[in-house]
């Protein structure tokens, strides 16, 4: 698995598509997590905070295990972590941006920019 990982971070896509999918799975997690604690209860209570938790353990093995220079990666990280997460504030919850989130959003992904562009 570290092998195959580390093979993908090698290339500039591949490092991207592992970066999305991190950020994906930890913006999942949180949803998870956010569902379990104020909608619902019982045994759907008990499977969102499963899902939660091994939707964050997968997020951990998938930015860990690979050797990459991460800190490098945080900018354009942190633009994928802010629109999967706002994907799914839309889609599993129904909101909708605010002007503010628009905003604030234009600028961590300005941000993500400088940051990659700065070597």
């Amino acid at each position: 698995m570290k092998d195959l990982l580390n093979q993908l971070v090698a290339h500039r896509a591949g490092a991207l598509f592992l970066l999305a999918i991190a950020a994906f799975l930890e913006a999942y997690g949180d949803s998870c997590f956010q569902f379990a604690l104020y909608r619902t209860s019982g045994l759907s209570r008990a499977l969102a905070f499963a899902g939660g938790a091994v939707s964050l353990a997968a997020y951990g093995l998938v930015v860990n295990a690979p050797r990459w220079e991460f800190g490098k990666l945080l900018g354009v990280y942190v633009v994928l972590f802010f629109l999967w997460a706002q994907a799914l504030a839309r889609v599993k919850f129904g909101q909708v941006p605010t002007p503010s989130v628009l905003i604030g959003g234009a600028l961590i992904c300005a941000g993500g920019i400088v940051i990659s562009l700065g070597g």
